[in-house]
């Protein structure tokens, strides 16, 4: 996985790099287009150009596709063409792009993947046919721009990418609830993640039925939307640079929409640098939370959270064990929790820290970016351009590991795991 995302964004940033992929005469510096390749491709959406301004639609539509690689998933994607083309795959590749459409090992891996690529298909192309009425007919666009800017946002909608064709994302669709509520909700399917999409399509009624990652995931995104929701409006309300100028009908469809956008997607119909900082405090712990596992999303996930949270619950119970939701958790879990909390806190304080050095930007933007780096969002006070090819290369590196996540970084970098034969005596550290 780590060397077929590395080939991808290398490729992506080659053809970004050729003279027609820009509007302007000369290209993209190869900063702008390693930036941009890796943005999309790992579905994050922050821009150090103006996306519809500096891009040709030759580079649109690589963007496009780098987004569309980056949410399938590298080994996915190579998997559906292995079908397409030769019927068959060898058992590894099955089963290493089936771990990463499904985030497990099952025993049909091509069923698993051709469900995917259905479900990307016709949420994508749903979305498309929705936003594609509503610029031609709502707001006069021809058709064939009206298509064209539909199926890209839809594209980037479910694949969490944030990308937008308008140079203000989507400020001028604040009161708009078709273009909002469409947008909004192929990124909330798309962050559930496919093993959550694949078990509600086959048992939508029978909760009883669901597994315990499924009813995780959708308790968890439920939870995380209110407050999202809850936190932008009663911040912003009063605030006459984002929500202040709207009525209370568009300023709860613009909270709801901004607190969609925290689930790794990075559109924005307000201003994102003019928002309190309070506001981005809060976006911050919901991008670092991030979505579902194996799917669009990023950050550490809603699973990990709220693993912990069950865990803090045990311990403070004085439980022998954790369970949730009517399950025991094995002893192995938490530990991947904190373990993964742990990677992810260091990671992106380490970057903010090396950032504040180097820049003469303060905490709160910064760690606005980095956040939204790792977490693959998109989100941004608007410095990406203004940090220096040093700082965006910070980024590039935050959002490939933020992709690909801590602990499957650190497993694809490790020789070989090592057992220890020696069992040592037991001793309890003070804590607390």
């Amino acid at each position: 996985m780590l060397g077929g995302f590395a080939a991808a964004a290398a490729g992506g940033t080659g053809l970004l790099l050729l003279p027609g992929a820009t509007e302007r005469p000369g290209g993209a510096s190869f900063i702008e287009a390693l930036f941009t390749a890796v943005s999309a491709l790992c579905v994050t959406g922050l821009v150090v150009v103006d996306t519809p301004g500096h891009w040709s639609s030759f580079g649109e539509c690589v963007i496009l596709v780098l987004i569309q690689i980056g949410g399938l998933g590298v080994m996915t994607t190579g998997a559906v063409i292995g079908l397409a083309v030769a019927r068959r795959l060898s058992l590894r590749t099955r089963l290493t792009a089936a771990a990463e459409a499904g985030g497990g090992r099952p025993v049909n891996a091509p069923e698993v993947i051709l469900g995917v690529l259905r479900i990307t298909v016709l949420t994508e192309a749903a979305v498309a046919v929705i936003l594609t009425l509503q610029f031609a007919l709502t707001y006069g666009m021809p058709w064939d721009q009206a298509s064209w800017y539909g199926v890209f946002h839809a594209v980037s909608a479910f694949n969490n990418a944030g990308f937008s064709l308008f140079s203000d994302n989507l400020a001028g669709f604040a009161a708009d609830p078709v273009v909002c509520l469409s947008i909004s909700a192929a990124v909330i399917l798309g962050g559930l993640g496919f093993p959550v999409l694949m078990q509600l399509r086959r048992r939508p009624f029978t909760p009883l039925a669901w597994s315990l990652n499924t009813r995780l995931v959708l308790l968890g995104t439920g939870v995380l939307l209110a407050a999202g929701t809850l936190l932008v409006l009663l911040v912003e309300s009063g605030n006459p640079r984002t929500l202040g100028p709207l009525n209370w009908p568009a300023r709860l469809l613009a909270a709801f929409f901004q607190s969609v956008q925290t689930r790794t997607a990075g559109f924005s119909s307000i201003n994102i640098a003019e928002m309190d900082p309070l506001s981005w405090l809060g976006m911050d712990l919901l991008m670092f939370i991030g979505g579902g596992p194996a799917g669009t999303a990023g950050g550490i996930k809603v699973t990990t959270f709220m693993v912990l949270i069950y865990v803090v619950a045990a311990e403070l119970r004085g439980g022998a064990s954790v369970t949730m939701l009517g399950k025991r958790l094995g002893s192995q879990v938490p530990r991947e929790a904190i373990t993964m909390l742990l990677a992810a806190a260091a990671l992106v304080l380490a970057a903010t820290g090396f950032l504040m050095a180097v820049t003469d930007f303060g905490l709160d933007v910064l760690l606005l970016e980095t956040t939204s780096a790792f977490g693959t969002v998109g989100l941004s006070a608007g410095i990406s351009a203004a940090i220096g090819p040093v700082g965006q290369s910070v980024l590039v590196v935050l959002m490939f590991v933020g992709r690909l996540g801590p602990l499957l970084l650190a497993a694809g970098l490790a020789l070989r795991s090592r057992r220890s034969r020696v069992e040592l005596p037991e001793e309890r550290p003070i804590i607390g």
